[in-house]
């Protein structure tokens, strides 16, 4: 499938700010899944600074956009040739042992329920068998409701509503499959459509858990699926604020609104 991408998000200041230094997560993965055509970032009035592969494998990009300033607009746009993989990440290159994505953060640290909801999850086929109850039993617990929770909702937090966003989903899953000793990490990127093909929030959020033998494998709740061709994955992280694709500071008192809007588009091949 050819997907198009266009991302704009802008940043304003009721006051001028001397400068503001972003770091972006913002090109598309490098694996069999998805091929890149054309990528293009640009920051308004922006300084581009180094680049640099991490160890996770995600390309990271630093801009300085000198003041005073009021606005700023990033804006991302580019065709992606995608694959349907069944949710693995084959081809992926990083350095990075699973063994790091074992670590808790705070809004994936799992309290009793999200404990019981991973215990009740365990398969005697393995864990990739596993993993698909973990996603499920989460979709089950966790509606899907945009607005229902903010930016700073932890998995517990979610779950005990039973409400929720993408985030949420992704961050409920991999406090589940940490509980059970399984690596795994949140992953911000886009989505065309959901399976049945209604429209969807285009920029999305799932979750990989590592299963020996495979790899890494995607697991998307809020959809009850794994990605497939309809995915475009940017990066990944501990959690939600680990795998931002826009993270950055703002020198001066000015305080920040933000405006995003994104648009995916299937291109006949």
């Amino acid at each position: 499938m050819l997907l198009s991408v266009d991302h704009v998000t802008r940043y304003s200041y009721d006051k001028p700010v001397r400068a503001v230094m972003q770091s972006h997560r913002l090109t598309p993965s490098a694996f069999d899944g998805q091929k890149v055509r054309s990528w293009k970032v640009t920051v308004s009035d922006g300084l581009q600074g180094g680049t640099f592969r991490d160890g996770a494998g995600d390309r990271v990009q630093s801009w300085t956009v000198k003041g005073p300033v009021s606005e700023i607009e990033v804006h991302v746009s580019g065709i992606v040739e995608t694959f349907d993989l069944a949710g693995l990440l084959r081809g992926h290159r990083e350095i990075v042992p699973p063994e790091v994505y074992l670590v808790d953060s705070p809004p994936t640290t799992a309290d009793t329920a999200l404990t019981a909801l991973a215990e009740q999850s365990r398969d005697a086929e393995g864990p990739l068998a596993t993993a698909h109850r973990l996603s499920a039993a989460v979709s089950d617990a966790i509606a899907y409701t945009p607005g229902a929770t903010h930016a700073h909702t932890t998995a517990a937090e979610a779950l005990a509503l039973g409400e929720g966003v993408c985030q949420d989903h992704a961050h409920a899953l991999i406090a589940c499959a940490r509980v059970l000793g399984m690596p795994a990490r949140y992953v911000s990127g886009y989505l065309f459509a959901t399976s049945d093909g209604t429209a969807h929030e285009a920029a999305h959020a799932w979750g990989e858990v590592f299963i020996p033998g495979l790899g890494w494998v995607g697991f998307d709740p809020a959809n009850r699926c794994c990605p497939d061709e309809r995915y475009i994955r940017l990066g990944s992280g501990l959690d939600a604020q680990d795998a931002a694709p826009i993270r950055g500071t703002a020198r001066g008192l000015g305080s920040e609104s933000l405006d995003v809007t994104v648009a995916i588009q299937s291109l006949q091949q």
